[in-house]
């Protein structure tokens, strides 16, 4: 990029209308802690931004786009020629459009979505006439309507976000349009960096800060008479994340999606660097190299991350592309799996996988996305999910997000119509998790035959004098689970409350085991009632067997993003009853004996297949 970016540049606009620019740049131990995000739990557009944005809508087109950095958000085929047929599927709402984008959506997920053009990826994976015509009609209306800085897509992050895909896809989108179209896009493009240079500091703290900081990067590097802002662009992103990611590579919100998120950010703005000869920071590198190793602890065998506190699973393959990158730009070779990090713990063997919830909710940096999932664990064998969580309900409707935060949507114990956090709403607001664990223990006991570790949680000392301790260990080749769960009533004041409780619930406490099931898990109960076996579609068999315990299977639901309907799906249930200080039960979950260790999973799934349309 210099002084003869015209017969370089992708795009210029027409000699007529060139102008000379004359712009001005104007929680628990090892996480970060950040301040409290928007009150709705998705960035809300505020009056400085909304000002801001109205106020450079008038700005100069630059010269060209010097470069393009090819597009790293990948569409999906199937998603695009849906879109074509006018039913676009967005965060759980299905909207109806020929011949356009519909950007009148009723949930906040959506909308933001949409803002974000997520669309435009998959448009584009598909790549033709058709799917270009779209992409043009969708982006006109857009600019018609919120162009000049009006509407819900003007928060720091949402615009970052759309920024880089416009530079992104600027080819397929600017393919045949005429002068006056190019010069318009450009200064569009243009009010997005000129904004993002006033209000990306602004932006709530994380994923949307990353995306404001990204955009703006992708603009630097782009756009001709931008040049001279990367380096305070860069310096500003990596001051970013080293006060935002904790030593062990987690956010303070503990939402595992939103950390994949951010590290995606992070690659494409290392590959852009790369790309344009500049070295990557020895800071962002080593915040980079943190969130990878804490991503690797989060995932499971499949590839999948845990879901919780708000999180899915990750888009399919997003997290192994991440990583990959992550890898070629730091030129070293993939570390282990650590342990433990952003308050999870990670047990690992033989093509299994555990991962528990370690930690107190993150009442602070997320109360209105937080779950009460302390102790709850997933368990993958090699490419199948097997014990989940129910996830997260947000897209299904408010009903839905409260009841999938609750401690009986994840595979843990319950006391009876009770969580291990507290729910409230402060101010008369949304609801939130108000109060939770405290005291969150983590102690590791692996030995040569088996990968163990021993957690507790006091979130049912105040209300029923009791803590809840959990053992969980995996053998060493992975084929056995065994687990027991503990409630204890320890010193005079605990079981004095214990024993007020009990009084009133005419002597005991009740309690269950949850173990949600994924919706491909097959489950039936033997003749006796006293084992559950699981087939999973590649052919596995898993028997799981308790002590002291009434063992049933009842209904449960598989939340998944981008579905419009709960996915129906079982839980085993074990039902037991505290009337004492101490009250335990024994279980464990093995693959049957006629199960090879190393079995091919033939069942393929259908990549391209997208549900509920």
């Amino acid at each position: 990029m210099g002084g003869d970016s015209e017969a370089h540049s992708l795009y210029a606009a027409p000699k007529g209308e060139r102008h000379a620019q004359d712009m001005q740049t104007g929680t628990t131990k090892g996480m970060a802690q950040v301040s409290r995000p928007a009150s709705s739990g998705t960035e809300r557009v505020s009056a400085m931004d909304r000002l801001a944005a109205r106020w450079l809508g008038r700005v100069r087109a630059p010269l060209a786009i010097t470069s393009q950095p090819e597009p790293r958000s990948l569409g999906v085929f199937a998603r695009g020629q849906q879109m074509l047929a006018g039913n676009f599927l967005v965060a759980g709402e299905l909207l109806q459009a020929q011949g356009t984008v519909p950007f009148d959506a009723a949930t906040p997920e959506a909308v933001d979505e949409l803002q974000g053009f997520a669309w435009l990826d998959h448009l584009a994976a598909v790549g033709d006439r058709p799917a270009r015509d779209l992409a043009q009609a969708g982006l006109a209306d857009w600019m018609r309507r919120y162009g000049r800085g009006s509407g819900p897509g003007w928060a720091p992050g949402i615009a970052g976000r759309r920024l880089i895909r416009l530079i992104s896809h600027a080819v397929f989108l600017l393919q045949g349009s005429d002068g006056p179209d190019q010069t318009a896009f450009l200064r569009m493009l243009a009010h997005h960096a000129t904004y993002l240079s006033k209000r990306a500091a602004h932006a709530a703290p994380g994923l949307p800060r990353i995306e404001a900081r990204t955009g703006l990067l992708y603009a630097a590097l782009s756009l001709e008479g931008w040049e001279n802002r990367a380096l305070g662009v860069v310096t500003a992103l990596t001051r970013d994340c080293d006060s935002q990611i904790g030593a062990d590579g987690g956010l303070a919100t503990r939402n595992p999606e939103e950390l994949l998120d951010v590290f995606e950010c992070l690659g494409w703005a290392g590959q852009l660097l790369a790309e344009n000869g500049q070295p990557i920071p020895d800071g962002l590198g080593d915040v980079m190299g943190r969130i990878a190793a804490a991503l690797r602890c989060l995932r499971h065998a499949d590839g999948g991350l845990m879901r919780c506190h708000g999180g899915g699973r990750g888009r399919e393959g997003a997290l192994a592309a991440a990583l990959a990158t992550h890898d070629a730009l730091s030129n070293l070779p993939p570390a282990p799996a650590p342990e433990r990090a952003m308050g999870y713990v990670r047990l690992a063997a033989g093509r299994t996988s555990v991962i528990a919830d370690a930690a107190p909710p993150p009442l602070k940096a997320a109360p209105g996305r937080a779950h009460a999932a302390t102790l709850a664990f997933e368990l993958t064998s090699n490419r199948r999910p097997v014990i989940v969580s129910c996830g997260d309900g947000r897209s299904f409707g408010p009903e839905w997000h409260r009841a999938s935060r609750a401690t009986a949507s994840h595979s843990t114990l319950a006391l009876e119509g009770y969580s291990s956090a507290r729910f409230g709403t402060p101010g008369g607001r949304r609801l939130e998790l108000t109060d939770g664990p405290r005291a969150v223990g983590v102690e590791f006991r692996h030995t040569p035959y088996a990968r163990a570790v021993a957690l507790s949680h006091d979130g049912y000392g105040e209300s029923h004098g009791l803590e809840h301790l959990r053992y969980l260990d995996l053998s060493a080749d992975g084929r056995v689970l065994s687990g027991e769960d503990i409630l204890i009533a320890t010193g005079r004041p605990a079981q004095k409350r214990f024993d007020e409780v009990a009084a009133r619930m005419g002597g005991g406490i009740a309690y269950a085991l949850r173990f949600h099931l994924h919706p491909e898990v097959e489950a039936s109960l033997d003749m006796n009632g006293t084992a559950v076996s699981l087939a999973l579609r590649s052919g596995e068999i898993w028997v799981m067997r308790a002590e002291g315990a009434t063992l049933a299977l009842a209904p449960s639901v598989y939340l998944e993003k981008g579905r419009l309907k709960p996915r129906a799906a079982q839980q085993i249930v074990l039902s037991l009853r505290a009337t004492s200080y101490t009250s335990q039960t024994n279980w464990t979950l093995a693959k049957a004996h006629d199960t090879p260790t190393a079995l091919r999973d033939h069942a393929q799934d259908d990549i391209l297949a997208v549900p509920d349309l």
